[in-house]
């Protein structure tokens, strides 16, 4: 490959792409999506689902194309979304949101993180805090920002964080403090006593708190508690969600994010110079989503709860042992009883042994920091019964 200079390579370098010889690797999802087509595999890697989500939110998007929403949306977003974004929000957590000032419409989650981080690094010097292990576009985020991206690492069984490590980790150096939460890929839910260190963190350095909540709706045994809704957060917290989780639409692409207007300001800046827009006829339909009465929330976390318990009792009948989730479309099993150790190689071998796709945890983390989830393995829940059954008896087969 050439040498082409440009910020794409401390990108791929922050996502752990890029080789010493300068080539640039696939992503572990995009190996691992490509490996169960090419094999037959099940593919329990990537967190997409099988299933439509509700039919009156896909009728809400056809009947918009019908009706000629086909061209450019306002660049904040169609007014109707934003007002049932901040419905949204007042009407599960009691927070009082513009729709005009305080919300952006984005091209997903992914979009807004990209956007956030973007709008608000200014300097090499400064530092992005996350948990580990992180969702992969964290890291090439930061990068591409060209901030510094620091660790504080996630403890088995239950992956909440050392609080004395967290305070170790955020300095005056740190303008943000990225939390995901329900996390991925562990599935774990941050206590309050997190939550709360947190907050007086960001206070203590100046530092911005910016939230990836997309999991939102599939917290099991409690009720999601956004930071934004806690004393002393609100004014420095930036509350990002998206549609494709909760309404079994990932391919929508329709995210959001929510803040104080003059953050907000800082980050529609950048964003209209990215996507612009995006959407049109499925911010309508989003808007009929989100005004869905309560009980199709309650049934969407019970419904995958249930197949988290599927996914569980297979995975331990095959041998594995299961870290259960508290919410999100993840399970974390440990493959060391099964050989294993190395879950990289685990992973790849897996499809053409089992006939089954996971990804190892490892693709998660830092490479120093890679040892301390050894032998961990992601397997999503978020597919038919069927195809979880059949995926169970197949790895019940190979092992």
């Amino acid at each position: 490959m050439r040498d082409i200079p440009g910020a794409w390579r401390r990108t791929a370098a922050g996502a752990g792409l890029l080789s010493p010889a300068g080539e640039v690797a696939p992503t572990i999802f995009a190996e691992m999506s490509a490996t169960a087509a090419r094999t037959g595999a099940i593919n329990l890697g990537q967190g997409f689902p099988d299933e439509d989500g509700p039919a009156e939110v896909l009728e809400a998007a056809r009947q918009a194309i019908a009706d000629g929403a086909n061209q450019y949306p306002p660049g904040r977003g169609i007014p109707d979304l934003l007002s049932a974004i901040s419905e949204h929000q007042d009407r599960f957590y009691g927070l009082e949101v513009d729709p005009q000032r305080e919300v952006i419409v984005t091209a997903g989650a992914t979009e807004a993180l990209t956007a956030t981080l973007l709008a608000l690094i200014d300097s090499p010097d400064d530092e992005v805090v996350v948990f580990e292990p992180y969702y992969d576009s964290y890291a090439a985020a930061v990068a591409l920002a060209g901030a510094r991206l620091r660790t504080v690492p996630l403890r088995l069984p239950d992956f909440q964080p050392d609080l004395d490590r967290l305070s170790d980790a955020v300095t005056d150096h740190t303008r943000i403090i990225l939390v995901n939460d329900p996390h991925n890929p562990t599935g774990t839910v941050f206590s309050r006593e997190v939550q709360d260190e947190i907050i007086r963190l960001a206070h203590a350095h100046d530092a911005i708190i910016v939230t990836d909540e997309v999991y939102e709706h599939l917290v099991f045994d409690d009720v999601h508690r956004p930071i934004a809704t806690m004393p002393g957060a609100a004014e420095r917290t930036l509350t990002i969600s998206s549609a494709g989780k909760t309404f079994s639409a990932t391919g929508w692409k329709i995210g959001w994010v929510h803040g104080p207007a003059d953050l907000i300001t800082a980050v529609l800046t950048v964003k209209q110079f990215l996507t612009y827009v995006n959407g049109a006829p499925f911010q309508p339909a989003v808007a009929v989503g989100l005004r869905l009465p309560d009980a199709f929330f309650a049934d969407a976390a019970r419904v995958m709860k249930d197949k988290h318990h599927l996914l569980a009792h297979g995975l331990e009948a095959a041998g594995f042992g299961v870290l259960p989730p508290r919410g999100g479309y993840f399970t974390v099993a440990d493959a060391t009883a099964l050989g294993g150790a190395d879950t990289a190689a685990f992973c790849r071998a897996l499809p053409e042994r089992a006939g089954v796709v996971a990804i190892p945890l490892s693709a998660f983390v830092t490479r120093e920091h890679a040892g301390d989830y050894a032998g961990l393995v992601r397997f999503a829940a978020c597919k038919r019964v069927d195809v979880l059954e059949e995926a169970m008896r197949r790895l019940d087969a190979a092992f």
